[in-house]
Formats: C-alpha cells, sequence, structure tokens
C-alpha cells in the first residue's frame, strides 16, 4: 500500500457571489497562506436549496468571479454548478470533486459559521465528513460556535469529535476534520452592495474595480435587492 505524508490541500470556495466582493476574497487569499491550500475552486451556486434565488443570473456571477480572481494563479473558477440544470447541492459536487480527484487529494470545504450552524438542513450532510475537511471562518458579528445556543447536539458531537487545533492536522488525511480558522473580518457583504447599487451610492473600494464596470456595464442590480 502507498504511504502518504501528506494529502495536497484544495479549497473549495461555494456561494452565491451576488456579487463577489473584497471580503470574499480577502478571506481566501488568507486561507491560502495560513492554512497552507495550495489553490482555491471558486464555486458560484447555480439555483440554491435553501435560500432565495440569487438577484443576478447564472452566468452574470460567474462572469462577476472570473474577472475578480483572473490575476490570482492560484484561484480558479469552477462552473459546474452554474451549468447543472436544477437545484445546486453541495454534496453532488463534493462527490464530483471526490471522483476527479481522487483519495490522494485533501478536500477542504470553505464554510462561514453561520452557515455550519444550520448545516443539519443540508442535503446528506453528515456524509460531507467522508468526502472533504471543513474550514470555518467567521462573518462580522458572529457567534463562536462553543457559545452558541443553537447548535443542535448532532451538529455539536460532530463539532467536539472533528475539531483540530491546527491547520496542519488536514494534511495528514484527505477528509474528516473540522478547523476554525481565523481570518480578516471585512463588514463587507453583497446585500449591503445590492443595497447600495439600487439607491445609486458608490460601491467603489468594496469590490474589484473590474467587477464595479462589469455591474454598471450590464446595469445589474439596479431594480432589485
Amino acid at each position: 500500500m502507498e504511504i502518504i505524508d501528506k494529502f495536497p490541500l484544495t479549497g473549495i470556495y461555494g456561494g452565491t457571489f451576488d456579487p463577489i466582493h473584497y471580503g470574499h476574497l480577502r478571506i481566501a487569499e488568507e486561507l491560502l497562506d495560513h492554512v497552507g491550500l495550495k489553490r482555491i475552486l471558486f464555486i458560484p451556486s447555480g439555483a440554491p436549496r435553501l435560500r432565495v434565488a440569487p438577484a443576478a443570473s447564472r452566468g452574470h456571477r460567474s462572469a462577476m468571479v472570473r474577472l475578480a480572481i483572473q490575476d490570482n494563479t492560484r484561484f480558479s473558477l469552477d462552473e459546474r454548478e452554474v451549468n447543472r440544470p436544477g437545484i445546486s447541492t453541495t454534496i453532488q459536487s463534493l462527490r464530483e470533486f471526490r471522483c476527479e480527484l481522487g483519495d490522494h487529494a485533501a478536500l477542504c470545504f470553505i464554510l462561514g459559521i453561520d452557515a455550519f450552524v444550520k448545516i443539519d438542513h443540508w442535503m446528506e450532510w453528515q456524509e460531507l465528513f467522508a468526502l472533504c475537511h471543513i474550514i470555518l471562518v467567521a462573518r462580522p458579528g458572529y457567534v463562536p460556535i462553543d457559545k452558541n445556543k443553537t447548535l443542535s447536539a448532532e451538529i455539536q458531537k460532530e463539532f467536539v469529535s472533528r475539531s483540530v487545533a491546527y491547520a496542519s492536522d488536514l494534511e495528514s488525511k484527505s477528509n474528516g476534520f473540522i478547523y476554525t480558522a481565523r481570518t480578516s473580518l471585512l463588514e463587507i457583504s453583497a446585500s449591503h452592495i445590492r443595497s447600495l447599487i439600487k439607491n445609486n451610492k458608490s460601491i467603489r473600494y468594496l469590490l474589484p474595480e473590474n467587477v464595479v464596470d462589469y455591474i454598471q456595464t450590464n446595469r445589474l442590480y439596479t431594480g432589485n435587492l
């Protein structure tokens, strides 16, 4: 049997990216260095199952991600969910990645703490740990996991049993760990950006300039939030 000393870490960063902004990009950049991810795949969702439909179309959101990450050689756009008909599910994408990359890669699914506390609503959520590690990142105003009173007993059990203290632990196996990363908390949200656009306010310095130009050229978000 082949013995693998370390599993190369691939970051999987999903979201509506409606639009992508510096909050998303800064988290990703810090995880590359602090966790040791070799690369990060940005995966715009198609039709999310547990939230309202994105304001911008699949094509526009994918195009904005492409523009935002084009100068970073360790960032890549993966369009499998925007190209997949019907509802987007994380479990389907992770199964595909595991088949494509094999057992010699460690998949690291990047997830906000606010989403993790509701992960038991996700389709076949417990299988996630058989496919990937989970890297938790905070958002402004978040409640730390150990202080969260809404956490179900089932999620709490998974968190306690799977949590590791050091990012380097993720390289020791291909899946199954939870690591809580410390990243910069930029108080930027896509909903606030959409609100500014609707109210004809400036969005400069909240997201890359080429994404700002794309939004303005295509008149995105002017009539909805």
